[in-house]
């Protein structure tokens, strides 16, 4: 094996490793998740060259260097105040969802009006329409890393795979017996899910648009679905108050998480892939170790439903939002409450994480979405002007720009 070069990730802290092995080039993650601003840097390197043989004392030094640059990026002070840039009255009628590329150059919407839109989020010019689906465009995603590709599902049972580039449709997968209400790329950008109202999901291989596999058995409507970052596992979420882990390669699912009294609203893997968050409709939020599927904490204290629920980017913290009109934070692994986020007048349904995990962000029925210091519980800004409920809510990769998506048929651009 021979070391090529270093890349730098940001967000969670890492650094990537490019090596050569048997004239084939390889990458692989050194993950930085505890780094903080005070951490000793010599003791990491120490630390990561006795677990690492591509970094041998003459690049001790180099990876000093990186580090150091990590915990400069991670130090940065975090007190922006976000600005109006621009309203866009995206679609004729409401939006369904929203989401940006991981850069945040462009983002998606998708509508009620059977179409998804991509659009420049520098300049909030529409780039293209994506037309072609026959009923309500529901679930929408970028490839992420990469941001070439877009998937659309339908409430007319299939779903669609488009250039971002040039807005042309490469496949429509077919097979689905009733709505696709949630889907995803796995970190490779080789397969993509889709999960029905049919109580299944599939995967379907993105270069030929075959159908890999279906994941049957659960018994009601699969509504959350999520791979985990090495791309060998994935999660359904369903209204049968059950949450399955499957094995992507085989189809054959692994763990059944069985123990939420309501339907799952949420479901989600922390980046090392070593535990599992559930939300659900019975007021609390489980926390499942992964590897085992066994139940290791329960969080309580919503007053009603639990309708989001999410992990920070280093999977130590958990944010919680509720129809209770509130969310809270808690620690990862001690499942304590941190703080609990009070001020929306209405139901929160979508909140999460700044790619720094310094700022919150939650959407609500009040019609406005809020920003919050997710260790204070301090609300730091309100975003104000939407007219009706608030559904969607996102961070670009750089924590500088937020979208929001409201039932007002209108998205909004801050920064």
């Amino acid at each position: 094996m021979k070391l090529k070069r270093f890349l730098l990730r940001y967000y969670p802290p890492g650094i990537i490793l490019e090596y050569e092995q048997q004239n084939v080039l390889k990458t692989k993650s050194i993950d930085l998740l505890d780094l903080k601003p005070n951490t000793n840097v010599e003791e990491v390197v120490e630390e990561i060259s006795k677990k690492e043989p591509l970094i041998t004392n003459s690049r001790k030094e180099q990876v000093a260097q990186l580090v150091l640059r990590l915990q400069q990026k991670i130090s940065q002070p975090d007190d922006r105040y976000f600005y109006l840039f621009k309203v866009l009255r995206a679609h004729i009628l409401p939006l369904t969802n929203v989401g940006f590329n991981k850069s945040g150059s462009c983002f998606i919407t998708g509508s009620y009006d059977r179409t998804c839109k991509v659009w420049d989020t520098a300049s909030g010019e529409e780039l293209h329409t994506l037309d072609g689906h026959r009923n309500v465009v529901y679930a929408i995603g970028f490839n992420n890393p990469y941001g070439d590709k877009i998937a659309t599902g339908s409430f007319d049972k299939t779903c669609k795979l488009w250039s971002t580039e040039s807005g042309k449709c490469f496949h429509t997968f077919k097979g689905h017996n009733s709505e696709i209400v949630c889907l995803g790329f796995d970190p490779q950008s080789t397969i993509l899910a889709t999960g029905s109202m049919d109580n299944t999901a599939k995967l379907w291989d993105i270069e030929t648009g075959k159908e890999l596999s279906t994941l049957s058995g659960h018994s009601a409507e699969i509504i959350s679905l999520g791979f985990n970052t090495k791309g060998d596992q994935i999660i359904t979420g369903s209204f049968d108050h059950t949450v399955s882990v499957w094995d992507v390669n085989s189809g054959q699912r692994i763990h059944s998480l069985i123990g939420h009294k309501a339907e799952i609203s949420s479901a989600q893997f922390n980046w090392d892939c070593s535990m599992i968050i559930t939300g659900s409709m019975d007021r609390t939020c489980k926390v499942w170790d992964a590897g085992s599927g066994q139940c290791i904490g329960v969080l309580v204290g919503h007053e009603d439903e639990v309708l989001d629920v999410v992990f920070d980017f280093t999977g130590q913290y958990i944010a919680t939002a509720s129809a209770d009109c509130t969310a809270r934070i808690y620690n990862a692994f001690t499942h304590e409450l941190i703080t609990k986020l009070e001020g929306h007048q209405g139901e929160i349904s979508k909140i999460s994480f700044n790619p720094q995990g310094t700022r919150i962000i939650t959407a609500s029925a009040d019609k406005t979405a809020r920003i919050w210091d997710p260790l204070t519980g301090e609300c730091k800004q309100i975003l104000e002007g939407h007219t009706d409920e608030i559904f969607s809510c996102a961070f670009n990769y750089e924590g500088n720009t937020i979208i929001t998506g409201s039932k007002d048929n209108t998205c909004r651009i801050w920064r």
